[in-house]
């Protein structure tokens, strides 16, 4: 008869990502992931793989929330530049707050993990690729509503944007609110 699990693997995935999104992948060591969950070695390993299938799982769990965050605050009815104003402005607002100053876990890894890390440039591109379009999403219907003008292109506008959350994120490691909200403004700009 096979034995149950003595922990539940998804609070266990989510004390996981947190581990990895403070310390990041090279610094977290197996025993730092058996300490932290509260899991055996043997258990992590048979429940997850190795600490980098771990990492990817964790990515991808952070992937899926930020971006279904981000497309659920864009996706209100009515006027669309607001909300897309709203979350570029939280990018800011999150660096500023966050006192352990993780920055974003898709950028962490971008910069620690790339370009040598195939599996975890996949999901970066996922990430990625999914505020983008949910940020593109928005402005198509800002466009079509006569809130964005006739001639912006809408992808064009969410890459950049996307761009900038990025860079955003990286300051974030050591915020200046000044840098982070001028920015912010500037961009925003290109919405006028």
């Amino acid at each position: 008869m096979a034995r149950t699990k003595e922990f539940d693997p998804d609070a266990a995935l989510r004390a996981a990502l947190d581990l990895f999104w403070r310390k990041g992948y090279e610094a977290t060591s197996v025993q730092d992931l058996v300490d932290h969950l509260g899991v055996g070695r043997a258990s992590l390993y048979a429940t997850f793989g190795t600490k980098h299938e771990l990492y990817l799982r964790a990515l991808d769990r952070y992937c899926e929330e930020t971006v279904g965050r981000s497309a659920y605050l864009l996706s209100p009815a009515g006027p669309a530049l607001p909300a897309v104003r709203a979350l570029i402005r939280s990018f800011a607002e999150d660096a500023l707050t966050d006192p352990d100053r993780r920055g974003c876990f898709v950028t962490n890894t971008a910069v620690e993990c790339l370009p040598h890390d195939e599996a975890a440039g996949r999901r970066v591109d996922t990430g990625l690729n999914g505020l983008e379009s949910a940020i593109a999403g928005a402005l198509v219907r800002a466009r079509d509503q006569g809130e964005l003008g006739a001639d912006r292109d809408p992808h064009s506008l969410a890459r950049f944007l996307v761009t900038l959350a990025q860079g955003l994120r990286v300051i974030a490691k050591r915020p200046d609110p000044r840098r982070l909200r001028d920015a912010v403004d500037h961009a925003l700009s290109l919405l006028d």
